[in-house]
């Protein structure tokens, strides 16, 4: 067994762009373009920088994106009025509003007011239900894109114990879903899990997505583990890594993710892969 490979989410994500970009081609012939709308409110650098990709890659794939930039100040009856415009727009197939948003507005109530056949973020609590119940939904696009650069690397899933490390809507929780789908055997952890590495050691598949800075560390791993790190935090130097050790886990490990490069490129990929699917959706009423 190969030691340490690393899992190419860059490469993959290119590969995937691709392959969309074929899709948007057809699509347009059809009379159809994808388009997504991104709305960002306030100045947060962080965000700016996901938007900026994902427009980017927008750009790539020939999707019409449209930018919407609100002010810190923003109150959550004008956002919200702004997306309802914006589920009335037909050249629009996809709306995504950043994350976080200002204190003023509720993330809940914001992801509610998208249309549900809009929700290229797979947040809205009818696609949650879909994704829990085995129907058809968006998937989420950061546990789709692991999903993805697991099978695509050929990890077998069936029968293996997978323990997902973090609980939150967006990661976690569909992440240990989607993986019961391909008959996993799934442990859910997180930050307050007593004895972690008790947990963590067990794992023929370690999912790492709780946000903290080098939470996963040697001692956590099995020999042989496949290592998903889905963290962005900065090192006391300022520089971006995960939730796993990268280093001292790279050597005990089948495969790994590496931080950039890894599970960042797939969520953009699969936030594109939504969107044309939302716009051949409604090409095929059409």
């Amino acid at each position: 067994m190969s030691r340490g490979e690393i899992i190419d989410g860059k490469g993959m994500a290119a590969e995937i762009r691709l392959e969309l970009k074929e899709k948007t081609e057809t699509l347009v012939q059809q009379g159809v373009r994808p388009g997504l709308a991104v709305v960002l409110v306030g100045e947060d650098s962080a965000s700016q920088t996901y938007v900026r990709g994902k427009i980017k890659a927008c750009n790539e794939v020939g999707v019409y994106s449209e930018l919407i930039q609100l002010p810190e100040d923003t109150s959550e009856k004008a956002l919200l009025a702004r997306i309802d415009q914006l589920n009335q727009d037909q050249s629009i197939h996809g709306i995504l509003v950043q994350l976080p948003l200002p204190a003023q507005i509720s993330p809940d109530r914001v992801i509610a007011a998208i249309d549900p056949e809009k929700d290229v973020d797979g947040f809205h609590p009818i696609q949650a239900g879909r994704l829990l119940t085995g129907l058809d939904a968006y998937l989420p696009c950061t546990p789709h894109g692991i999903l993805r650069m697991l099978k695509r690397s050929g990890i077998a899933l069936e029968g293996k114990h997978a323990v997902v490390v973090g609980r939150s809507n967006i990661v976690g929780k569909p992440v240990s879903l989607l993986l019961q789908r391909e008959n996993a055997t799934v442990t859910m952890c997180h930050s307050r899990t007593r004895e972690l590495s008790s947990y963590t050691r067990q794992a023929d598949i370690l999912v790492a997505a709780v946000g903290r800075y080098h939470m996963i560390g040697a001692e956590h791993v099995k020999e042989g583990a496949v290592v998903i790190d889905v963290g962005m935090n900065r090192s006391p130097e300022g520089k971006l890594a995960g939730d796993v050790d990268f280093e001292a886990v790279r050597p005990l490990v089948s495969h790994i993710t590496p931080v950039p490069g890894g599970v960042g490129p797939m969520t953009i990929a699969m936030l594109l892969y939504n969107t044309v699917q939302s716009a051949q959706r409604v090409a095929s009423l059409t």
